[in-house]
């Protein structure tokens, strides 16, 4: 299928929007400010070994220390698995290590780190502690992959050290393609420890591509028919990088020019703030109800107004179809990641069972992040894993709610009026005042006005002072005040 890719630049943020036959896909954002760091090399120290949990925390010179596990750990000796030794007697506390971020800094947590360096080109990783060449799986024949194994070896100077893991892309590629990715990946990687020798931790050695640059050498591929800027500038700085390191992807960039601009001339802002709802209607008239938490994401299915043409069984197979294709298109759109549970409509037919999860496995295969499917368990969930590498779109787009406090719900009036009597009475008991005044929300005073005004008086009366009541437009619901006059 054919796609596109739209980037649109601001002064303060880049967005990449991934289209396919004019629906959005996929949606990248890089703020200025806020840069992720995966990718990115730096020299650490280290802080705090912590040999109970086999990891460490080291500071490379961000808000929060980064997070060093064992398993991430290279070492010569470590390499065999079975002869793997504990952190402990790896690490010690205030040694300088290089490091290369896994994650970035999600939540609460901070970003995880490894000690083994890769380098992406848009042909090859680059592994210069490794000294072996290692072929992407998706790249099929046992013949062909050989093939291409020798001939990177012959490519290689004798004197070479570090080992390569060749990339989908690099299967259709000229000898010469291949040897200005190794020339150029060997000469970033010799200025990095030039770097390492004259800086002292904690410190950035090398920060990844900006995320245009990312789109040409991650993203883009034989599929991708244009790739739009409406930037003239970066237009001409991106058209700079592929002339050098992508020449093939040259002639596909577009400047565009016209006076609406582009993210609304293709409907992403709309499908943006789609991405944001809990709720994703159906063409079928179904929908999803996704909710994400700090554990998990689930993601409900209902009918709704569907009901079908012939039966209630065909109309919950039909529904639960159509929910496995856009659910696919939901984690790509949204950056979902971590343990993801679905609920499909409970259906009776194990071939029905089968088929839908054959469709979601089968709309999956896009997804560039790794993805793990689990079949229907025994109570009728869908169990499935993907990647999380940066923060989900609501993550980088949102934060809680000042009013329920991320709790998704707000007290009601009425919860509120009675905790506001408790609190005049708890007061009443521990001070003394000529008069009692309510501030609150419109909603909670209009209440104590009409259906609880008895209750108010009994109060009055009970406690021996007036008590008066003053709305202010500015409180939200939850959000009231006593004063005692």
């Amino acid at each position: 299928m054919n796609e596109e890719f739209l980037i649109n630049f601001t002064p303060q943020e880049t967005r990449v929007a991934l289209m396919l036959q004019g629906t959005v896909q996929e949606l990248h954002m890089e703020r200025v400010g806020g840069r992720g760091i995966v990718g990115n090399i730096y020299l650490g120290r280290v802080v705090r070994v912590l040999p109970g949990m086999q990891s460490a925390f080291i500071e490379i010179g961000l808000e929060r220390t980064a997070f060093l596990h064992v398993a991430d750990i290279w070492s010569e000796k470590n390499a065999d698995k079975s002869n793997s030794r504990p952190i402990e007697r790896l690490i010690v506390e205030g040694e300088t290590l290089m490091v290369q971020a896994l994650k970035d800094p999600i939540s609460t947590k901070g970003a995880r780190l490894s000690t083994q360096i890769s380098l992406a080109g848009r042909l090859l990783v680059y592994l210069p502690q490794e000294h072996h060449i290692g072929i992407s799986q998706k790249i099929d024949g046992e013949a062909g992959r050989e093939a291409l194994r020798e001939r990177i070896q012959q490519l290689l100077p004798a004197e070479e050290a570090g080992g390569f893991i060749v990339r989908t892309m690099a299967e259709n590629a000229s000898d010469a393609e291949l040897a200005a990715d190794i020339a150029y990946l060997r000469r970033l990687w010799q200025e990095i420890r030039h770097r390492a020798q004259n800086a002292a931790a904690p410190t950035q050695l090398h920060h990844d591509l900006t995320l245009a640059q990312r789109v040409l050498r991650d993203l883009a591929g034989p599929e991708t028919t244009r790739i739009v800027l409406d930037s003239r500038e970066n237009f001409q700085k991106l058209s700079a990088f592929a002339h050098e390191y992508m020449p093939q992807l040259a002639p596909l960039l577009v400047h565009y020019t016209g006076e609406r601009p582009l993210f609304d001339l293709h409907a992403v802002e709309d499908e943006i703030q789609k991405a944001l709802a809990r709720r994703v209607d159906l063409k079928s008239g179904g929908y999803l109800i996704i909710e994400q938490t700090e554990a998990m994401t689930t993601i409900d299915v209902n009918t709704g107004a569907f009901v079908g043409a012939r039966n209630f069984d065909d109309t919950i197979f039909k529904t639960n179809l159509e929910a496995a294709q856009t659910i696919a298109r939901q984690l790509r759109l949204r950056n979902l990641g971590g343990i993801i549970i679905v609920d499909f409509i409970d259906m009776e037919s194990a071939e029905h069972q089968a088929a839908v999860l054959a469709e979601l496995n089968k709309t999956l295969l896009r997804d560039h992040t790794r993805i793990s499917v689990n079949g229907f368990t025994q109570l009728g969930l869908v169990e499935l894993t993907r990647k999380r590498t940066r923060e989900s779109l609501t993550q980088v787009l949102c934060e809680s709610c000042p009013t329920c406090r991320g709790r998704g719900v707000v007290k009601t009036a009425q919860t509120v009026a009675y905790e506001i009597l408790r609190e005049i009475l708890r007061e009443a008991r521990q001070f003394t005042a000529r008069e009692m005044r309510v501030l609150a929300a419109p909603a909670v005073i209009d209440l104590f006005l009409d259906e609880e005004s008895q209750a108010v008086a009994m109060l009055s009366d009970f406690v021996g002072r007036p008590i008066s009541l003053q709305a202010e437009p500015s409180y939200v619901q939850e959000q009231y005040d006593i004063v005692l006059m």
